[in-house]
């Protein structure tokens, strides 16, 4: 799991005045809205002796720790003591990590790291949003699986064949192969578009987009390590363009937001049936990944026997390195090791500006790159 980039909290419906906790990057977190209806996202442990703030009250624009009622506002700075009195003296180091939030495609997203404005990685675009002639609906999930792992499947041509009986012929065509295609590298990510053989689908709404059999042209691809689009178009005219945002909540759950913009069957009485054949879709993925092995892609590819179809999925993995090397990587063996015992938070960008911090920052995995830097 990598710092420094943005991750869904939850849909911006479901962020209120009241307290939310959110697991995010193997951490606790509390999101909420002030009085003027902005969003903070805040670690969620009282500095005093390590109370719950989701479990308390919103106070005015601050989050109260139902503990010793303690105050936090949404720069994370201890506003209340009620025990030391009105004119008592806050101390600096009661502070807790506040991070940035956006609001966007109807998401709440939380720039988890401590990287100054300029320099983090943005949210995946979404061009299709708000225009004309194409309609959005959001297909949210959780599941038992590595988000490294899910990734990898949205990368990977040759499952559909397999996965999906409506993507392909399942197995049954002997002159079956994964044509070549070419990868395009984007800031932070690559992907690709191919043209293949597909069924005519037979589901009453599905038919209505691709009722033929032959050349069908799909893609996908990743920016950053954790977001993935998919371009499936059924014809020529009509087409669904696949946007999926993950956030880990630990080495094997994670949280899917995946939205999918159509420029076809436009009217909202084609939503639910649409979003039926999508949940059958990502389930018959979940099966498969849900029961793979090791649950996280193994350290070198050697571990693994890849053909050229998976030349996505290997530079996904490269990019790994990458990102490695940057010191973002979450060393979640030591967390893991010391759950229960020691309490860390992604450190927040005000840790750049200040120290002597009370909550340690999250250990993160030491590469011969990072290792010289420092």
């Amino acid at each position: 799991m990598y710092m420094n980039y943005w991750y869904v909290a939850a849909q911006s419906h479901e962020v209120t005045d009241k307290p939310l906790k959110v697991r995010m990057l193997g951490q606790n977190f509390v999101v909420f809205r002030d009085s003027q209806g902005k969003v903070h996202c805040l670690h969620n442990v009282c500095t005093h002796r390590g109370g719950n703030l989701a479990g308390g009250k919103v106070k005015g624009d601050t989050v109260e720790c139902p503990y010793h009622g303690w105050r936090f506002n949404g720069e994370g700075e201890c506003v209340k003591i009620p025990s030391i009195g009105k004119e008592g003296k806050i101390p600096g180091r009661t502070r807790i990590d506040s991070y940035p939030t956006q609001e966007k495609y109807d998401l709440v997203f939380c720039f988890l790291g401590d990287l100054p404005a300029h320099e983090r990685p943005p949210i995946m675009d979404i061009p299709e949003w708000g225009q004309e002639g194409w309609r959005a609906n959001l297909l949210y999930n959780e599941y038992n699986a590595s988000y490294e792992r899910a990734v990898e499947n949205t990368l990977d041509p040759a499952h559909n064949e397999f996965v999906h009986p409506t993507h392909g012929y399942s197995g049954e065509k002997e002159t079956y192969a994964v044509p070549d295609y070419a990868i395009t590298d984007v800031p932070d990510g690559a992907g690709f578009m191919m043209t293949f053989k597909s069924p005519e689908l037979k589901d009453n709404t599905m038919s209505k987009l691709r009722n033929f059999a032959g050349d069908l042209e799909a893609g996908a691809g990743h920016v950053g390590p954790h977001q993935t689009w998919t371009q499936i178009h059924m014809s020529p005219t009509n087409w669904f363009h696949q946007y999926t945002f993950r956030t880990p909540e630990s080495r094997t759950r994670t949280r899917g937001y995946l939205i999918n913009m159509r420029n076809a069957l436009l009217d909202e009485k084609h939503d639910e049936a649409i979003q039926v054949r999508q949940r059958v879709i990502q389930d018959q993925d979940l099966v498969i990944l849900e029961a793979i092995e090791p649950a996280i892609p193994p350290v070198t590819n050697t571990k693994e026997v890849l053909m050229p179809a998976d030349r996505t999925v290997a530079r996904y993995r490269q990019y790994t390195k990458e990102w490695n090397g940057k010191g973002w990587r979450i060393d979640i063996d030591a967390v893991e090791r010391d759950a229960g015992k020691v309490v860390y938070a992604i450190p927040s960008p005000a840790r750049r500006d200040s120290k002597g911090w009370v909550i340690d920052a999250v250990p993160i995995v030491q590469t011969a790159t990072k290792q010289a830097a420092e």
